[in-house]
């Protein structure tokens, strides 16, 4: 559920109609900012809401420029905008020392197990995943853009996966460590 609600603003982006983008620009900033303050009065620190910090701003900019000029060639690349930014922000993340899932796992682990290696091993290599898909969805979604077919059923099929694909690993990855080490 913790991916669902990361995710949730680039989800209402991908499902609102494409003909409307600078409500759904706007639409995924109320609901990034909505998610981030719901967090925080939950208690998350700022190290479990780098997706949703990174979603806020990326809406805000995309927001401006979609209502500043609907017309803007930016509407045919905003999907793979969108997921240029997400494998930019993972990436980031990665660089820093600081997996973005890395902070999501913590909400449900028990402290004592935060800094051990295993641990964040496992949430480098589903970051690591995260990014590529990120990376891979954005180079397919820019290339059906350039091809005319930004809002075509191909570019919905390619955005579902880029999140579906990296979620079903998350979960059997995470299972199959757990399993491992369940089995020492």
């Amino acid at each position: 559920m913790s991916y669902v609600r990361t995710f949730l603003p680039w989800i209402v982006f991908a499902v609102l109609p494409s003909a409307q983008w600078q409500w759904a620009a706007l639409v995924g900033l109320l609901v990034a900012a909505g998610v981030t303050v719901q967090q925080r009065r939950a208690g998350a620190g700022f190290d479990a809401l780098i997706i949703e910090l990174g979603s806020a701003a990326f809406f805000a900019v995309l927001t401006v420029i979609a209502f500043a000029d609907p017309g803007s060639a930016v509407h045919d690349y905003s999907a793979a905008l969108s997921s240029a930014v997400l494998a930019l922000i993972a990436g980031v993340s990665l660089l820093i020392g600081r997996p973005f899932t890395l902070g999501i796992a913590k909400r449900s682990t028990p402290r004592e197990v935060w800094g051990l290696k295993p641990f964040v091993r496992t949430n480098v290599v589903v970051t690591a995943v995260w990014t590529a898909a990120f990376a891979a969805t954005a180079a397919a979604l820019a290339f059906l853009a350039h091809g005319g077919d930004a809002h075509s059923t191909a570019a919905t099929v390619v955005q579902i996966a880029g999140f579906a694909v990296p979620m079903v690993f998350t979960v059997r990855y995470v299972a199959a460590v757990q399993a491992k080490a369940g089995a020492r």
